[in-house]
């Protein structure tokens, strides 16, 4: 059940990103701006979880090189 969770919170960034351009070709006007903030929350997940899962590896791999050196 927790892996089906994880999975279904994945696809929810993408899903709003989705829903959000849909939103944009159905709309006129003024009426477009509305979809926006949904496109920029999206994206921002996006962009977020790639920082967060970047800075998470750099600490990872520092912590093995900190483990392998030799003390003197």
């Amino acid at each position: 059940m927790k892996n089906f969770h994880n999975r279904l919170l994945s696809l929810s960034a993408p899903c709003l990103i989705l829903i959000s351009i849909l939103g944009l070709f159905q709309r006129e006007g003024s009426e477009r701006l509305q979809s926006l903030p949904a496109l920029l929350a999206g994206v921002g997940l996006i962009i977020s979880g790639a920082l967060e899962r970047r800075n998470r590896r750099k600490k990872l791999l520092l912590a093995i090189r900190n483990r392998n050196q030799p003390i003197n």
